[in-house]
């Protein structure tokens, strides 16, 4: 069979036979047997941490390969132990961002996303107990992060082998914390939705719960989403590590 018969077979195959959907409550690995390569995804919510270094085609024009490697592994090696440390399964690197998923739909689930993205952004800028003094050798790291929580599909992408294969994320809240990333940037970079802010916990709503009066930690502005303006939230403070 040609090449091009093969392919529009697939192609076909894929678009006319019914599309099965199962519900779980985990985030999902490449090697997870109920995904395979037909119409087959799995749905989950979660909280969706998107973080997006800022002027990196920059850093590559003025720094040679080498140490522009050595900025990014440093960066995705404090996104990834932190995110780790507060239960995030970190599923996709692409260039210089990374989507870091939160599994659960409770306010400690979405708090705890907030709290990890406060403690990488301590860990990212601070220049006393953070990276920010080791690497300021050659950069200052800017950075967005997005946040939104909600329910999302997961599809194996690609063919078989372990080199042409990738996992597929749907859903708005995938996307939403990509818009929020956007409008992210030092010395506010952290947005998050309306949802996930009706939703924090007290500790990660006011700079001293137990003080009178309390001190919101967060401002208010909007993104355009879907062609809609929607509140979104965005502070400057963090946690230490």
């Amino acid at each position: 069979m040609a090449l091009k018969d093969d392919i529009k077979n697939k192609v076909q195959t894929i678009i006319d036979e019914d599309f099965e959907v199962t519900d779980v409550t985990y985030v999902p690995k490449i090697d997870d047997n109920k995904l395979t390569f037909g119409n087959t995804g799995l749905r989950f919510e979660a909280t969706v941490l998107f973080i997006d270094m800022r002027g990196s085609t920059t850093i590559l024009n003025k720094h040679n390969r080498t140490t522009v490697a050595k900025i990014h592994m440093a960066y995705f090696h404090t996104i990834v132990k932190i995110a780790n440390l507060f239960g995030g399964n970190v599923r996709s690197f692409n260039g210089d961002s990374a989507l870091v998923f939160f599994q659960g739909t409770t306010k400690d689930s979405l708090s705890t996303a907030v709290k990890a993205a406060m403690k990488i952004r301590f860990m990212l800028t601070d220049s006393k107990d953070g990276i920010a003094n080791i690497i300021s050798k050659y950069t200052e790291i800017d950075f967005g992060i997005g946040i939104d929580d909600g329910k999302i599909l997961c599809t194996k992408i690609g063919i078989g082998g372990e080199h042409n294969r990738d996992l597929f994320w749907v859903g708005n809240a995938v996307n939403k914390s990509t818009v929020l990333s956007d409008k992210a940037k030092l010395p506010n970079p952290i947005y998050i939705s309306s949802y996930v802010y009706s939703n924090l916990t007290d500790e990660l709503l006011y700079k001293d719960p137990n003080a009178n009066p309390k001190v919101n930690m967060w401002n208010s502005s909007t993104i355009n989403y879907n062609g809609k303006n929607e509140t979104c939230y965005y502070t400057s403070y963090y946690w230490g590590l």
